[in-house]
This record gives C-alpha cells, sequence and structure tokens, in this order.
C-alpha cells in the first residue's frame, strides 16, 4: 500500500505542556472541514478516547514497544485509508520511549518510520527568549527527524507572544501560532486523572468545542496543512498478520460503558479476523450479559468510580459468577479482574461487593503502578501455552489483596533495572485475569487462542 496521506505528529520537550490539549483541539478543528484519522503514541486508552470525540473517526494507538514495528506500519496503513489527514499525538517527551539508550517506543521513532513532520508544543508560560533554545536542542538533537513548526502555549499576552516567536523563529523554525492562557482549555480531570471522553458530560462537550475554536483562531491552520502535506510518500505492507476465519463466527460479550471502557481498537479487529461476532453490553445497566454467547471479555476502565452502580446491578452480576463458573471463557484485565474479585475498596474506604470468582478483594490505594512489561505464561491458559511470552503494560492505583499464596499464577513478569522477577494474575481452566492490559498485536496466537477457546464451548 502506498500512502501519500499529509500527517504530522504533535510532540513536546515533557508531559504537561498541553500537547493532548491541543492535538485534541487542532483534530476538532480539522474535523470540522475535513475527514482526521487520529493516533496515540504508546498505551494510553485515555487520549484516544478524546480524540475519537473529537474527530468523530475511531483513533488509534502506535506503540511500537509491544506491537512489532511491521504490524504497526500496517495498523497505520489499513486506519488512514479514506482520511484526509492523519494527526498523531506523541506520548511523554518527543524522545522520550522505552529506555534511554534507544528511542524504541519513542515519539520520535513514530515520526521517523511515518516519515511525518513534527509540530513541537512548548509550554512557554514562565519563560520567553529560552524558548528558542528548547526549539534548537529539539529540532537538532536527531538530525534524522523533521521538526517542522512550533505552537505555543500557554501564552500570558500578545508582548509575550511576540517575545517567544522572535526566539523561535531566530533559529529558523517556524511558529505556526501561540495558544492564550486558559484555564478552562483543559481537559476535565478527576481524583485519578482524566475524565474519560466515553463519559461525553456536558462538561467534555464543552471543552472539545472550546479547543476546537481556540485552535482555529490562534493556530495558522493554512501553515499547518503545508507541513502536512509535506510528509513523504512511502510503502506499507498492509497484510494481516494471519489469515482471516471462515468459520461461523463464535459470539463474544465485551463489557463497554463508562467502568470498561479501556480497549484497543485493534484488539477488536484481531479478534474479529479470528472468527468472534463482538456484542457490546453494559455491566452497568444491562440485567444480563447477551444471550448465547461463548466467550467474556472484561476490559479495563474505572470500576472503583462506579462500584456502587455495579454492586446494585445484582442480576448482572450472579449472571457473569454463573456463566463464568459454568466454564465460560473469560478474559479479564485491570478494572475486569477487580469486577471479579469480592469486592471493590474506595478511596473513601467503602467496600463495594463484587463478582467474587476470583479469591481476594481490589484496594484503591491512592499510587499509581504503571510501566511496560514482559510476560512469560506460568502455566497454559486462555491466551497463550506455557513458557510462551509476550508484552504489555500495567496503569492502576488499585492493589491485589488477600490473594490466596496458593491461588495459581498466570503470568511470571520480567524485571527491569532496580526491579525482581515477580508473579502476577490468576489462570485457572478458563479464567484469566491481570492487572497486565494486553495488544493482541503483540502476539497474533491472543485473538487466535481465545477465539478457538471460545470456539469450543459451543
Amino acid at each position: 500500500m502506498f500512502v501519500n496521506t499529509p500527517r504530522f505528529v504533535v510532540a513536546a520537550p515533557s508531559s504537561g505542556s498541553g500537547k493532548s490539549t491541543v492535538t485534541t483541539g487542532l483534530m476538532a478543528a480539522l474535523a470540522r472541514a475535513s475527514v482526521v484519522q487520529g493516533f496515540k503514541v504508546g498505551p494510553d486508552y485515555i487520549d484516544p478516547g478524546y480524540h475519537t470525540a473529537a474527530a468523530g473517526r475511531i483513533s488509534r494507538n502506535l506503540d511500537t514497544w509491544m506491537v512489532p514495528i511491521p504490524q504497526v506500519l500496517a495498523g497505520f496503513g489499513r486506519a488512514v485509508a479514506g482520511a484526509d489527514i492523519a494527526v498523531a499525538e506523541g506520548v511523554m517527551g518527543l524522545f522520550d520511549g522505552y529506555d534511554a539508550k534507544t528511542e524504541r517506543g519513542s515519539t520520535a521513532q513514530i515520526a521517523k518510520l511515518l516519515h511525518a513532520p513534527v509540530v513541537l508544543v512548548i509550554d512557554v508560560g514562565k519563560m520567553a527568549r529560552s524558548a528558542g533554545a528548547i526549539a534548537l536542542g529539539y529540532r537538532n538533537f536527531d538530525p534524522d527527524l523533521n521538526v517542522a513548526g512550533v505552537i505555543c502555549n500557554n501564552v500570558g499576552s500578545e508582548k509575550h507572544a511576540m517575545y517567544v516567536t522572535q526566539a523561535i523563529e531566530s533559529i529558523g523554525l517556524p511558529v505556526l501560532g501561540c495558544v492564550p492562557r486558559n484555564a478552562q482549555l483543559r481537559i476535565p480531570e478527576r481524583h485519578l486523572g482524566l475524565q474519560t471522553a466515553v463519559e461525553r458530560t456536558a462538561e467534555i462537550d464543552a471543552f472539545l468545542q472550546l479547543a476546537g475554536d481556540e485552535i482555529a483562531t490562534h493556530i495558522d491552520m493554512e501553515w499547518l496543512w503545508q507541513i502536512a502535506k509535506s510528509a513523504k510518500p512511502f510503502e506499507i505492507d498492509v497484510t494481516e498478520p494471519v489469515t482471516p476465519s471462515t468459520q461461523p463466527p463464535v459470539r463474544l460479550a465485551v463489557a463497554r460503558d463508562e467502568a470498561f471502557c479501556f480497549y484497543y481498537e485493534d484488539n477488536f479487529d484481531l479478534l474479529r479476523q479470528a472468527g468472534a461476532e463482538l456484542l457490546f453490553f453494559s455491566p452497568l445497566r444491562d440485567a444480563a450479559l447477551p444471550e448465547n454467547i461463548a466467550g467474556l471479555y472484561l476490559g479495563g476502565g474505572y470500576p472503583e468510580l462506579y462500584a456502587a452502580e455495579l454492586a446494585a446491578n445484582v442480576s448482572m452480576m450472579d449472571t457473569i459468577r454463573q456463566e463464568i463458573e459454568d466454564g465460560l471463557p473469560t478474559y479479564a484485565e485491570c478494572g475486569g479482574l477487580m469486577f471479579l474479585t469480592s469486592s471493590i475498596t474506595d478511596l473513601e474506604n467503602v467496600v463495594h461487593p463484587m463478582i467474587g470468582v476470583v479469591p481476594g478483594r481490589a484496594q484503591m490505594v491512592g499510587k499509581l503502578t504503571m510501566g511496560y512489561r514482559k510476560v512469560t505464561a506460568v502455566t497454559d491458559n486462555l491466551l497463550l501455552p506455557a513458557t510462551a511470552k509476550t508484552r504489555g503494560h500495567e496503569f492502576h492505583y488499585s492493589d491485589w489483596v488477600e490473594r490466596p499464596d496458593d491461588l495459581p499464577y498466570a503470568y511470571q513478569i520480567s524485571p527491569r533495572i532496580g526491579q525482581h522477577v515477580r508473579q502476577e494474575g490468576y489462570a485457572a481452566g478458563n479464567l484469566l485475569a491481570s492487572y497486565v492490559h494486553l495488544h493482541f498485536g503483540a502476539n497474533p496466537m491472543l485473538a487466535q487462542n481465545f477465539v478457538a477457546a471460545c470456539r469450543g464451548r459451543q
């Protein structure tokens, strides 16, 4: 496939620069007249939700640490079909990735793989001429990277905008615009971070409208289009990693609502290719699982925020408990794992009873556990045979406590610097539950094995 879609990558010197806000605003402004395909570098779930809401088209993750590069590129190629422009939001700082010695998993690596120019967002709120030094360093750090322009964020006044623009343009980089300081121009937050766009509160809708308006007013969109169109065409092999199933589909129930919204769209695609018919349902609102299902997928999210509502839906919990006890192939990750424990204790120390098929309970601790994970299956499980390896990541503010010592583990997690080998998750029969989020693109057998287990239940 020959890709010539106009495209650019939005990056920043560090997290907290306003990159997500600016990117979402750019997508919202562009989508008013064009078909925009959004992407997010790295494993994040929340930002793609905002991209999807702003552009009206499902955003995709680009993660070169979890997923082999050919599959990342193939996913990009398939996603941009029919789009007028592609916008990829970076992760952390432009050059930050899996480690400090290589570009693996970084925004810079993705930009080079996509032959895409980079637009650098600099929070200039507490600087003037120094903005030029920052721009110079980021432009020159990697000569193979095309840093094509700068957006100045958090600008205090017209005079401030003039100073930072002059400083940056003095080193030969264009300034596409200056976004004024605006307390309302922030992605809505909650106690543990950003609200998810799936919630689509009035506050989120207002943010999307304001972000699009501010970007359209203060950014030179014609110049931005010129930068996007300067991206060189390149060829991508979009051959699917596995041959799509020709067997009758199996019905796979997928929990999807405000409490369970952390999924990679690529996982859904791979499950469908493997032969699954996905049936989305709400553990919050539906009384029971979809009928005649052969498997269950409980993804991550924020069940602790909706624990009272989940606990009140007794009929749903009873149905799920009975199906799992009867052997329904079930994969639960992070929030899904919490849902299957005996209870969730929230940050106010209120205990909410849950399904109880996984021994132990989930305790909110307010401390973030996060990072990439290399996992090895300890024993045969729903997704992997014993000793098989894959990659994923963790992101949670809870601990699994009172876990019985004799409960069989699912994975062994390889250590990173300063860490030790540890066991994680729970695997028994047709149930696999873990805090590790998996991208099925990391290993084609994940979706294949899941669907095969479901097919065996039909």
